[in-house]
């Protein structure tokens, strides 16, 4: 049986203030933070959450309390191997809906902290969009892009190396729980650091889902897709080569034209899947990375600083938002109708 199950998942602890005491505090951090991290059935899109754990923290990174719950993804568990959890032991938890709640009462109003953040925020996002619920949370913060920030003499960004850096002892990596305790008590040392050297926190919005397809097995149902322990557990996205050649950038005002070199950034409303896929239809090019020969850069968060949005200010590349892209989609113009280039 699963230590700190559903009757012992909030376990207060000394309530710290929740105001800095020291004027030097920079005035822009904010109030409280929410430590989380979960374990899941893979890495894809129609993957489900296995356990999630949480650690409220103050505007200081002090410990309030902690959260700990193992899910019943109704599917096949993954990687066993790695997050510990088997069938048998996740058949009497309680699946995302039935804590969709006491999740969101721990996220309300604070910063999500994670390590690789927007892995955690998109299968939160998506657990949410399927119990047809909103998660109350507006910005995460990622630990690796703070570490980079701090310019931390790591060797390299995984959490145990973040963490023996503060002499932070793991107990059970991969535990949901004991992952979201390391990564509160290295957060908070890194959180005092750029407070004491002014560093502007890499805060980015969290864009939650309202549109998304998802292809998961029935409910209920154990098998899924097999997974190898040495394999991938993503399915691959390749698409077929754009048909049309690149027009050119896009001009602000005017029409998409079939074969403009997309590139997204960001969290976007419609899950970036459907919405690339989209695009592809269209007749569009779907770019992974930004570069000279960029048409357009769809983000909703364009002063987020994420090497896409830096690299498009620098090529001079149009920025839009997911609403004008989406309503530019329905109108894209033939490649033969491709109007005639500036001088």
């Amino acid at each position: 049986m699963l230590e700190d199950q559903s009757a012992h998942r909030l376990r207060p602890t000394a309530r710290h203030a929740a105001q800095p005491s020291t004027p030097a505090w920079p005035v822009e951090y904010p109030e409280s933070y929410a430590v989380v991290d979960v374990e899941t059935t893979g890495l894809a899109r129609d993957d489900r959450i296995v356990s999630a754990a949480v650690y409220r923290l103050d505007a200081l990174g002090d410990v309030i309390d902690h959260w700990y719950t193992p899910v019943n993804p109704q599917r096949d568990p993954g990687p066993t191997w790695i997050h510990g959890l088997t069938s048998e032991m996740l058949a009497d938890a309680p699946v995302f809906a039935e804590v969709a709640e006491e999740f969101a009462e721990r996220l309300r109003g604070r910063v999500l902290v994670a390590h690789n953040a927007v892995f955690d925020w998109s299968m939160i996002a998506r657990e949410y969009a399927r119990a047809r619920l909103t998660p109350p949370v507006r910005q995460r913060l990622c630990t690796i892009a703070l570490s980079k920030e701090l310019g931390l003499p790591l060797a390299n960004h995984r959490l145990e190396t973040l963490a023996a850096h503060y002499g932070v002892v793991q107990r059970r990596a991969h535990h949901a729980l004991d992952d979201a305790r390391v990564l509160a008590e290295a957060f908070r040392p890194s959180l005092r650091l750029a407070a004491a050297g002014g560093i502007r926190l890499p805060l980015l919005a969290c864009q939650p889902l309202t549109e998304w397809t998802d292809s998961v097995t029935a409910p209920g149902a154990r098998g899924g897709r097999p997974r190898s322990p040495a394999g991938s557990w993503r399915p691959s996205r390749r698409r077929p080569a754009c048909p049309y050649p690149n027009p050119g950038r896009y001009e602000p005002g005017g029409p998409l034209v079939q074969g403009m070199r997309v590139a997204f950034s960001g969290d976007t409303s419609t899950d970036r899947e459907l919405l690339e896929d989209r695009a592809v239809e269209a007749g569009l090019h779907v770019a992974t990375s930004v570069s000279r020969l960029t048409s357009l850069l769809v983000t909703n968060d364009p002063d987020s600083g994420t090497s896409k949005t830096v690299k498009a200010r620098a090529h001079g590349t149009p920025v839009i938002d997911e609403a004008a892209f989406t309503q530019l989609l329905r109108d894209v113009l033939p490649a033969a109708e491709a109007p005639a280039p500036r001088e």
